[in-house]
């Protein structure tokens, strides 16, 4: 975004989500769309000098492609890191035709690109993004797993809210301090501005009174019909729970399956709890 750039223009409805945008196949760092990430957090009563929370927005991107200097495509998986401190969230329409503006550009290697990439996505961001391109002649591998800790899938209970109820999260009677992490595969939300659904995985790593499970699986699963982003999706979760349980230390993260070549992994924790590996869940 140039410096003179209209303020709007930080606003979801002016992104190029949800309107016909033709692909570009020149390299075009102008295509990315940054969004203030206060919008929503002004929801939340967050302020940006004082974030009760620290983290990482962590991207894999699947479709990265250009030409070498003799005009032979290379094929390329990234990862890139956003921090939760950034003034802007990328808006993920964008960040996928930008990278598919490298299709039909020679670069003479994959350093080149990858400073190229990180520069393009700090200069958006706010902050210092940073980037990692690993080649897929290197036969780079990926890891998948579970997290560690007990599913909340697997709860016999009767569920009829599908909007988020903060109201839902209770402590359970009784019991001294534990240190547990609850996770569910139910998560689901929308886009913020086409409506279209966004399935993820969620964890909630905590320590403190014991979380009601089943109040945290209805709380999980009213997010079906809401709409926002998967950024902001979880920092409402981690402050709905802070704010209701009060949990000595907290983290909350989630994994979402990807679209547009591309999947969004945002964590956040009161800095208690150190964030996971790139481990992928299955649907991803």
């Amino acid at each position: 975004m140039s410096q003179t750039q209209n303020i709007d223009a930080l606003h979801p409805e002016a992104s190029p989500l949800g309107k016909p945008v033709s692909y570009r196949n020149e390299y075009a760092p102008q295509l990315l769309f940054p969004i203030s990430r206060q919008i929503k957090r002004d929801e939340l009563g967050v302020r940006a000098d004082t974030l009760p929370f620290v983290g990482v927005d962590l991207w894999n991107a699947y479709e990265i492609s250009w030409l070498n200097p003799r005009g032979k495509p290379v094929v390329a998986l990234g990862e890139f890191a956003v921090p939760a401190d950034s003034p802007c969230l990328i808006e993920s329409k964008s960040l996928k035709l930008y990278l598919n503006s490298f299709n039909q550009s020679r670069f003479a290697s994959v350093a080149e690109v990858c400073e190229l990439i990180a520069r393009d996505l700090s200069v958006a961001a706010g902050s210092t993004v940073g980037v990692e391109l690993r080649s897929l002649s290197d036969e780079p591998q990926r890891h998948f797993g579970v997290p560690e800790g007990v599913l909340l899938d697997t709860l016999d209970i009767d569920i009829d809210s599908y909007r988020p109820e903060p109201g839902l999260l209770v402590l359970e009677n009784g019991g001294g301090e534990v240190t547990e992490t609850l996770y569910s595969h139910l998560l689901k939300s929308n886009c913020l501005v086409t409506g279209q659904p966004d399935w993820g995985t969620v964890v909630v790593r905590y320590q403190g009174a014991r979380i009601d499970p089943a109040g945290l699986l209805r709380y999980v699963v009213s997010f079906r019909n809401h709409d926002e982003f998967h950024e902001q999706c979880v920092e409402r979760i981690f402050c709905d729970i802070r704010e209701r349980c009060r949990p000595s230390h907290l983290a909350v993260w989630a994994r979402y399956t990807r679209r547009g070549g591309l999947d969004i992994n945002p964590f956040r924790s009161d800095g208690y709890f150190e964030a996971p590996g790139n481990i992928f869940e299955v649907r991803q």
